[in-house]
């Protein structure tokens, strides 16, 4: 089993590199699920990735589910935020499954992926835990 990785963040600017060292870990596309809770910096933790990949800044995609960026060398990067899907059925119908067949090619980062997880065969997980201000991410 690989080892996980912690670093806590006091400030927004911080972010880049722990990014740095995320795509490190992680030098290839994949799925990473992101596991926090509201307003713990998901968002913010997939924008510093996004922004160190290329591609372009990311934001929320709470309404329309998945929000799509473009890197360089046609690499892209799926941002879902699945906390307004109440089943795996509803996530189906929006094609999730096509998504996941990009893994190896894209990058896919998936929040709130407690009901979707049955569909994924292999992951990586990413975990930020908001300790009264001081965030600790770990992947």
């Amino acid at each position: 089993m690989p080892s996980t990785d912690k670093y806590n963040v006091r400030s927004v600017d911080e972010l880049a590199g722990i990014a740095e060292a995320f795509l490190r870990k992680f030098p290839e596309p994949g799925i990473f699920i992101l596991n926090g809770s509201m307003g713990a910096g998901k968002t913010t933790f997939i924008s510093a990735l996004c922004k160190l990949l290329g591609a372009d800044t990311a934001s929320s995609p709470t309404f329309s589910i998945v929000n799509e960026y473009h890197a360089p060398q046609g690499t892209k990067v799926f941002h879902f935020d699945l906390y307004r899907i109440k089943s795996l059925e509803e996530a189906l119908d929006f094609g999730l499954e096509e998504y996941l067949d990009e893994r190896n090619a894209h990058w896919v980062f998936i929040e709130w992926p407690d009901l979707i997880v049955p569909l994924l065969d292999s992951y990586h997980i990413v975990r930020i835990i908001d300790n009264d201000g001081i965030r600790e991410i770990e992947f």
